[in-house]
């Protein structure tokens, strides 16, 4: 019996995510191009993932497009809301999660999972930039250091400095009268994690939290947020490896399930 694969793409705000399954478990192939919607970086992703896993486009049983900029990717012959991409994925990377915190580049969701790995019940940020990637990339730049540099700040905090404002931009100003009063900065990393915490906690009671949490997207790789998460929310979160590529997993995986039918 011939092998099957299938391919998902996450056309994110600011990264683009492939991944390749065969036989709806085992990936052949994967690629994350810090480069979003509207730029060169999905085609890239495509790219280098139909070359690592060895195959072309044509050899291909479904191709399955998800993501903020999903409308955007030609030659899908999938197009499937992140939401359930993002429940299919993180199921299948952590297997028994029901609760899945997402925190990518422009917004921050909160989903409710079946023990089957279908989306049951979301709620969603996307109107503020506070609480998601963008703020502690405009964060960073204040502090003067990459956004991959803040886990290794925070972990050698030895306070919080808190940071009340909840909008990104007085964030912002209250970052830099901090900078100016001499604070330890990774005592401020650790509040600017400790904010987004607060926001993405909220929002999680607010749909409710079943047991057990895992956390997909980009800032799931920043263990300091994770940390703070879990404090809020008095409970362990579960973060797979391949985190940032659940939603291209999830299409990948949705693609198959299609053509199993």
């Amino acid at each position: 019996m011939a092998d099957i694969y299938t391919l998902g793409i996450d056309v994110g705000s600011t990264t683009s995510k492939c991944l390749i399954l065969k036989n709806g478990t085992e990936i052949a192939a994967s690629s994350l191009i810090p480069a979003g919607t509207g730029t060169s970086g999905p085609g890239r992703a495509l790219a280098e993932t139909l070359n690592d896993a060895g195959l072309k486009l044509e050899e291909l049983a479904a191709v399955t497009a998800t993501g903020y900029g999903r409308n955007t990717f030609e030659g899908a012959d999938f197009v499937v809301s992140e939401l359930s991409c993002h429940a299919l994925g993180a199921a299948a990377l952590m297997p028994g999660v029901r609760t899945v915190i997402d925190i990518g580049g422009q917004d921050a969701k909160v989903l409710r999972v079946s023990p089957a790995g279908r989306l049951e019940r979301f709620l969603m940020n996307d109107k503020c930039a506070a609480g998601t990637g963008r703020f502690l990339e405009v964060m960073a730049r204040v502090l003067e250091t990459d956004v991959s540099q803040l886990a290794e700040m925070d972990e050698k905090a030895k306070g919080v400095v808190p940071i009340s404002s909840t909008c990104t931009v007085f964030a912002e100003s209250e970052v830099i009268s901090q900078l100016a009063k001499n604070v330890d900065i990774r005592d401020l990393v650790a509040g600017i994690h400790a904010s987004v915490a607060v926001r993405t906690a909220g929002l999680a009671r607010r749909l409710g939290v079943t047991a057990p949490v895992g956390m997909t997207g980009g800032v799931a790789r920043n263990a300091g947020v994770v940390r703070a998460l879990e404090k809020e929310l008095n409970a362990p979160i579960a973060v797979s490896p391949m985190a940032q590529l659940a939603g291209a997993y999830g299409a990948a995986l949705y693609g198959f399930k299609k053509k199993e039918g």
